[in-house]
């Protein structure tokens, strides 16, 4: 089932949203994407996996950049791009020269607000390599002709760059055991220096929410090594890189024998974990142990199909989570979030933040509470049918790297001792990995002024 972007619009019910916790108006996006299922030239392919590939030709990016062939004019000392006249301020704070911004970090080096409020055009020309621009205030800009139309394009053209998206997206249930994304270490013999293929790493990711990188060592070193090639690792609460068995030395159920349900890792963070590893280094005088991975994309998309209804109280009702385990600690963010998360630019869903155990209230009237408990109920459903749940027993060499907006993961019950090792990476460290490694520096930073 394609994966639906909604508008944040469809879902500010009254009866669902108490006045002091909706946005203001002038916050609300005013013109949203329709959902998917009602779009015109898209398509949604199925093959006997039953995995998708979502494309679209127009609302639902597939991450190519595709650059408008707009008509650029100068009428009255103006510049307009397809028909509509650029604003000078948006234009001379963007000029890209040496002096108003830095040429390698890109930094905005011109104060802004020291531009005149009147700054006028006082001469302009148009070459097939952009605008060039004599300034009322004495300055001279070229600006290159991508950059306008990179500027003028609609929002689900210009967030490519900006959220990193995938030329496809592929949703995925328990069939993906049969051909699951994997990736080989370089060199299996070495514990740490190797170099490992991240453009096919974080592509896979980034396309079916998670991949193997089999051959790892096993060892705490390679893996540690293995993750700091994407970025740093993440500190939390329970520390840096982990290296845990079931002996409960962080008040959490994932230090126990005990089964896990699909989840998401850290809801109580306002900015929840961006990618999550996991490596069995041993499992020894025991069973069990299976890791559950639910493409959390395709059980939205599919409450979406069944229960539109469903879906717009779970994205936009907020919900709060804590982490209250270790003495001295009760970890929640500093504002509730709904499960289903959406770009506010092209209602994009960008996040799926599920985790029953760590919930802490319903940002709703109580006597409304229930409306969220039966909406929930239907996205549980769905994550726990079968067909939705993919399960492989992890083994040493074998390192799992999953996106934790994406993919929920869980484990069964298990005997014996397990000794598992891993760590978080932040969203937006990985994702700026994921765009140096397969769309480069250059191409990422010529998007800066229009994402």
């Amino acid at each position: 089932m394609p994966l639906p972007r909604i508008p944040f619009a469809r879902f500010r019910y009254a009866s669902l949203t108490p006045s002091w916790a909706r946005q203001p108006s002038c916050l609300q996006p005013r013109h949203c994407a329709k959902p998917h299922h009602m779009r015109r030239n898209s398509t949604y392919t199925q093959g006997n996996s039953q995995a998708a590939d979502i494309r679209s030709n127009s609302i639902l990016p597939q991450g190519r950049v595709v650059i408008p062939d707009y008509p650029i004019e100068i009428n009255d000392r103006k510049v307009s791009v397809n028909g509509k006249d650029l604003p000078n301020i948006w234009l001379r704070d963007n000029c890209q020269c040496s002096s108003c911004m830095h040429p390698d970090t890109k930094q905005r080096m011109l104060d802004t607000f020291t531009i005149p409020q009147d700054i006028a055009i006082n001469n302009a020309s148009v070459s097939d390599h952009g605008v060039r621009i004599e300034w009322s205030d004495n300055h001279s800009s070229l600006y290159p002709r991508a950059l306008l139309l990179q500027a003028a394009s609609p929002p689900t053209q210009r967030s490519i760059i900006r959220l990193g998206l995938p030329p496809t997206l592929t949703l995925w249930g328990s069939e993906i055991g049969h051909a699951p994304p994997i990736e080989h270490h370089p060199s299996p013999s070495s514990s740490s220096s190797s170099t490992l293929p991240l453009a096919a790493i974080l592509s896979k990711i980034r396309t079916h929410g998670f991949c193997y990188i089999d051959a790892t060592p096993p060892t705490p070193s390679a893996t540690s090594a293995l993750l700091t090639q994407i970025a740093f690792i993440r500190p939390t609460h329970y520390g840096a890189f982990y290296d845990f068995t079931s002996d409960l030395s962080s008040a959490d159920t994932a230090y126990t024998t005990l089964a896990l349900p699909a989840h998401t890792d850290t809801t109580y963070f306002s900015d929840p974990a961006g990618l999550q590893a996991f490596h069995l280094l041993s499992h020894t005088r025991g069973a069990g142990g299976a890791s559950l991975l639910v493409d959390g994309f395709k059980a939205a998309s599919d409450l979406h199909a069944a229960d539109p209804a469903a879906y717009a109280v779970l994205s936009s009702v907020n919900v709060h989570a804590h982490a209250s385990g270790n003495r001295g600690i009760s970890i929640q963010a500093h504002r509730g979030f709904p499960v289903l998360q959406h770009d506010g630019a092209t209602g994009a869903l960008l996040q799926v933040r599920w985790n029953t155990a760590d919930r802490a209230g319903v940002e709703l009237p109580v006597h409304e509470a229930g409306r969220w408990y039966d909406a929930a109920r239907k996205f549980d459903a769905l994550l726990k049918k079968r067909e939705n749940e993919y399960w492989e027993q992890l083994t040493p060499g074998r390192v799992l790297v999953f996106d934790n907006w994406r993919v929920l993961h869980g484990r069964s019950a298990f005997t014996g001792e397990r000794r598992v090792c891993g760590g978080y990476v932040n969203r937006d460290d990985w994702i700026s990995k994921y765009k140096m490694v397969t769309m480069g520096q250059e191409k990422v930073l010529a998007h800066l002024a229009s994402g």
